[in-house]
């Protein structure tokens, strides 16, 4: 019989034990990313000498695995929202919602209520020989549209009355 606590080495061929194989060996949960290799100990582990003859391992650097491309990857698109533009009877700088340029406005002036109603009035004052229409070719009593130059989109309208 032995002492307490001494071990025999168990008979066979050799007698250094093998260490188990590892979780991921096993599992093979990582099989997209291999694990790289152990370093095998003696001379061929990198072992170099210092400037005082002692003996250090050079770090080990290992690049992080290239992920494999999902195919029910998910795209996400960045939405910016603009604040809304008053438009009035002069050109606006803006980024246009159609093309998504930054553009100034072009403006295009039509008859609109206030036109009407000065037409009315020189009328009933008593400019009915033409003096009536005047209010047609001042633009500071027409309504103002105002268009996109580059898609020519109608992007807001000022409305005088």
């Amino acid at each position: 019989m032995s002492a307490p606590g001494s071990y025999q080495a168990a008979a066979g061929p050799s007698s250094v034990p093998t260490a188990p194989p590892s979780y991921e060996e096993t599992v093979s949960v990582n099989s997209y990313y291999p694990t790289p290799p152990a370093p095998m100990p003696g001379p061929a582990t990198g072992l170099m000498t210092g400037p005082d003859g002692k003996g250090m391992n050079p770090p080990a650097y290992y690049t992080q695995p290239v992920p494999v491309p999902n195919a029910n990857a998910i795209a996400v698109q960045t939405v910016y929202v603009q604040q809304p533009i008053s438009f009035f009877d002069r050109p606006v700088q803006m980024c246009c919602p159609s093309c998504n340029k930054m553009i100034v406005t072009q403006l295009s002036y039509n008859a609109g209520a206030l036109t009407w109603l000065s037409c009315g009035s020189l009328c009933l004052l008593g400019c009915i020989a033409g003096c009536c229409f005047i209010p047609f070719c001042v633009d500071a009593l027409q309504d103002v549209d105002h268009y996109c130059p580059n898609c020519k989109a109608l992007l807001g309208t000022y409305k005088r009355l």
